[in-house]
């Protein structure tokens, strides 16, 4: 009823921050906010997560959030954000006149002193984790991203003051040993702790973590924390008895960290690693005492081979996720006995194992019946036949991502299709054997099929489109580098899919201005379209595009010499939902630079 507000007369404070607590989605959340007054303390009150770039005045925009959102809970810290994150506008305020500061003391005084604290004055610093530990005392999840000016003693300050703290991620951070300690001490509820990148991190650091809240730790990720070694593992597998996930990349760490991080860590369910000087009995000591695990990811062991896989299929009956990468002693029996042992298998992947070919595959496709999803990244040596196993064995797939597998033809496709009538996403590239034959029996037979990437197959032309366009509803398409493909298999795409919602069709030298037409006429839903490297696109072809995908919110169309000033001030004007346009730094005019700079990428300024 028009001037009735029943909602502010009616609901009282507490439920309405209740109300607005429930509302996940940002976009939907600064729409309530701009309802009245009311609303706007409201939804401050109930905001629990935010991020900022650790760039710019960052500890003063930082201390003017947390005054604003009260109840924050979940805090990302990260110096790679961009500056339109939240506090953008107040840190450019910020920046600005720190800039101007600092250029009045250079011209009253040329103190060299000065000079060397100017960087602190664009960093995150310790000042700023102790404003965020004493105004956010329920927090609860904290990521300080490549923070690289905070210290131990910022951290010693967040674990006295923040004792709920149950995630810490300290990615790129050079913290000391004193900080992870003090988190040990004090945040006895923390579940999960990232180290990435972590250099000045020793043992002590990780064993006083681990001796202090080991406990409620249920995940810890460490890479490249070369100060980190065995003893830091045989801490957590002394003390971590509930670690159900563990990743780890190491150059330093030994055979012997796994074997007790396997013997203490009974209910691991989740272990990835990437380590030089670990062999096969370290994974055969996980396959004697971890038998929850259902996750395994191995990245680069020259050193393993087919004993350890035996262990797992022998120990480990749950597992479901296997990523072999780079691992180039392993062989096709590893595979037979890890698909007899392992039935409940649901993703696996290959990547670069130069020795497992066809028949590996035809094992996994013959005994691993609940397979969702296939990923083989240079895999030369596995053939048609292995696609014949996996079409009648694992009727259940969803998604294939095939790259540089030079073995397969048109037939590997068409067992696919034949079997695997649930397939939802099919990635492929530089696969140059692959024709049209292929894709048409999978238009035929694979009618849930939303997701198709098709990069760089040189035989795939239109009929493959017109095929797919006919008996799928795509709403992703990527056929970058598909020279035959012209605008008669986008058209097809334009009048059989309207649900398409990201298109990339680069390098493609015959796509004209009139596929773009069609585009706008049967694609209304399109978000994100990448044109790089298309030589007869042009003004005209943009002008078009945006009189029906008005809602496009990317757009890359770098090196499209028929592009001009002109149709990049066309598209920004046309699409006011527009979040990135990549293009040529010297095609953009002033006016639209004042205008949408904010949302302007270039991929090489000098052109």
């Amino acid at each position: 009823m028009r001037g009735a507000d029943l909602i502010n007369t009616v609901l009282p404070d507490e439920l309405l921050i209740e109300i607005l607590r429930r509302v996940e989605a940002k976009p939907e959340r600064d729409a309530c906010a701009l309802v009245c007054r009311r609303w706007r303390r409201g939804e401050r009150a109930s905001r629990r997560a935010v991020k900022i770039a650790a760039s710019g005045a960052a500890d003063r925009v930082l201390e003017l959030v947390v005054g604003r959102f009260t109840a924050l809970a979940d805090v990302a810290i990260d110096e790679r954000l961009p500056s339109t994150c939240p506090g953008a506008a107040v840190a450019r305020r910020a920046r600005r006149n720190s800039i101007a500061n600092i250029a009045r003391e250079r011209n009253m005084s040329k103190n060299s002193k000065a000079e060397e604290n100017e960087p602190s004055q664009f960093c995150f610093s310790d000042a700023g984790l102790a404003t965020l530990a004493r105004a956010c005392k329920g927090l609860e999840r904290l990521s300080l991203i490549w923070c690289s000016a905070i210290t131990s003693s910022g951290l010693v300050t967040i674990a006295e003051n923040c004792r709920n703290l149950k995630c810490l991620d300290l990615q790129g951070c050079y913290v000391g040993d004193q900080g992870l300690i003090a988190i040990g001490q004090n945040c006895k509820q923390l579940k999960a702790m990232s180290l990435r990148f972590c250099e000045g991190l020793t043992d002590s650091g990780l064993v006083g973590l681990a001796e202090g809240c080991g406990s409620s730790l249920i995940s810890i990720g460490i890479a490249a924390c070369d100060g980190i070694r065995e003893a830091s593992l045989q801490a957590v597998a002394s003390h971590c008895r509930y670690l159900e996930a563990l990743s780890l990349d190491s150059e330093v760490v030994k055979t012997e960290g796994i074997i007790s991080i396997a013997q203490g860590c009974r209910s691991l369910k989740a272990l990835k690693l990437r380590c030089l000087d670990v062999s096969d009995k370290a994974l055969e000591a996980v396959g004697s005492f971890c038998s929850s695990l259902e996750l395994l990811a191995l990245h680069s062991f020259d050193g393993f081979t087919d004993r350890c896989l035996s262990a797992i299929a022998k120990g480990c009956k749950n597992l479901r996720d296997l990523s072999l990468n780079d691992c180039h002693l392993l062989t096709d029996r590893s595979l037979e006995l890890l698909a007899r042992g392992c039935t409940k298998l649901t993703r696996f992947e290959v990547n670069g194992c130069q020795n497992i070919g066809t028949s590996g595959l035809e094992y996994i496709g013959r005994f691993c019946r609940d397979l969702l999803e296939l990923d083989l990244f240079y895999c030369p040596r596995i053939h048609n036949k292995a696609f014949l196993e996996v079409g009648r064995g694992c009727p259940r797939l969803q998604s294939l991502h095939l790259v540089d597998c030079s073995g397969i033809d048109d037939d590997a496709l068409c067992h696919i299709a034949q079997g695997c009538k649930n397939l939802r996403k099919l990635h492929i590239r530089r696969c140059n054997k692959l024709g049209d034959k292929g894709f048409i029996s999978l238009g035929e037979s694979c009618k849930f099929l939303a997701d198709l990437s098709v990069q760089f197959c040189e035989r795939v032309g239109d009929e493959a489109l017109v095929a797919i366009a006919k008996g799928c509803s795509l709403q992703r398409l990527n056929v970058s580098g598909c020279n035959v493909i012209t605008g008669k298999g986008l058209t097809a795409v334009a009048r059989g899919c309207p649900e398409l919602i990201s298109l990339d069709i680069s390098f493609l030298q015959w796509m004209g201005d009139m596929a773009l037409a069609e585009l706008s006429g049967g694609c209304p839903r399109l978000r994100s379209i990448v044109l790089n490297h298309s030589q007869k696109i042009s003004d005209v072809g943009l002008a078009h595009l945006v009189k029906g995908c008005s809602q496009l919110e990317h757009c890359d169309m770098v090196y499209c010499p028929r592009i001009t000033a002109a149709g990049v001030a066309t598209l920004i004007s046309s699409c006011p939902k527009l979040k990135k346009v990549l293009i040529e730094q010297w095609k953009v005019s002033e006016r639209t630079r004042r205008r949408a700079g904010v949302i302007l990428s270039y991929l090489c300024i000098d052109l």
